[in-house]
């Protein structure tokens, strides 16, 4: 496989599509972001999370573009549920609607606008990606300037909040039969061959402070080294399992090593920050799943949702933000009057 395979383009004349197809008008509009708020919903895995609105302030608005992609499955459901685009748009999302899926794995397509936000906008110079359960709620001009500007990082990923070694991440995915064992544990294999070692909090040598992340939620400038290390991991996950926690750490490494003298600054921070600027939802299986459990467990409570459901929020340490009066422009873009400030 080539280095940074995506299919998101039709193939030259002649050829058939490569997959990933989308329409004209929506590789236009994409063509014209230059800040981008990134999901996907394949399969109808998930319900439509929109942006909390109040949230967004008038200059993301303005200058930031939320595209959500989604396969026909999906919209036919959308539809049926009453969620009709006007214009294309329900709420802030841009729809764009994926054809011709290069895999038939869903949780591998979804990795496609996950991994490759650089190729699929090609004049972006930065994006946030955002799983599909959750809903973002701060100001992506402002998530911006806190995760990337302040300190000149160019690529932004929270660590895992409960794992932080692959041996770990391994056993779990086994555990739970995320995937099949035996390509786990041939990739597993390739990569301690190729000098993965077990992770060591206590080594002040290491190269990040976890080797697990929790990657639902990555913010990233579109630099050389941010969209090389974006196009290895894809290749890891192509290659091997859909399941990128397990690749994250063995990727990063190897392209330190392989280019000392060019130097990727990566920010993996704590997960509670993750926590603060995105609010999590069960998948569309999980719901069915535990909907007579949910029910009983939210009638029995205040925090009632209006249909009968409780929203389901990962355990672990609260996450308080602050916000203070500050005005800051980056590139001609006024960020906000609002600064945010973490506390975990």
């Amino acid at each position: 496989m080539d280095l940074c395979f995506v299919s998101e383009r039709k193939g030259p004349q002649g050829y058939p599509s490569t997959g990933f197809d989308l329409a004209e008008d929506d590789v236009n509009y994409i063509s014209r972001c230059h800040i981008a708020v990134i999901s996907c919903i394949f399969g109808n895995s998930d319900r439509l999370r929109t942006p909390a609105g109040k949230m967004v302030t008038r200059s993301s608005r303005k200058n930031v573009c939320f595209v959500m992609f989604v396969d026909e499955l999906t919209m036919q459901t959308l539809y049926s549920e009453g969620q009709t685009p006007d214009g294309g748009f329900i709420g802030l999302w841009k729809i764009v609607v994926v054809k011709n899926l290069p895999y038939d794995d869903m949780r591998r397509v979804g990795k496609i606008p996950k991994m490759l936000p650089h190729r699929l906008f090609p004049f972006a110079r930065y994006s946030i990606w955002l799983d599909s359960k959750l809903r973002l709620q701060r100001d992506p001009l402002q998530l911006l300037d806190y995760f990337l500007w302040r300190k000149g990082h160019e690529y932004a990923i929270s660590n895992h909040y409960d794992r932080h070694c692959v041996w770990e991440e391994v056993a779990q995915n086994k555990k739970l039969n995320k995937y099949n064992h035996t390509v786990i544990d041939e990739q597993f294999e390739f990569y301690q061959i190729d000098g993965l070692k077990k992770f060591n909090a206590s080594d002040p040598s290491k190269l990040l402070p976890s080797n697990v992340p929790e990657g639902s939620f990555i913010v990233r400038a579109h630099t050389p080294m941010s969209n090389l290390f974006s196009c290895l991991w894809f290749n890891e996950v192509e290659r091997f399992t859909p399941r990128d926690q397990l690749s994250f750490a063995f990727t990063y490494q190897k392209l330190r090593r392989s280019n000392p003298d060019k130097p990727f600054y990566l920010n993996m921070f704590k997960d509670c920050e993750r926590r603060a600027v995105a609010k999590l939802f069960r998948h569309r299986s999980d719901e069915k799943r535990n909907v007579q459990q949910q029910a009983t467990f939210c009638c029995s409570s205040a925090g009632c949702c209006r249909d009968g459901t409780r929203d389901f929020e990962e355990t672990g340490v609260d996450m308080k933000f602050i916000e203070l009066g500050r005005y800051v422009e980056h590139g001609g873009i006024l960020v906000g009057e609002v600064d945010l400030a973490f506390i975990c």
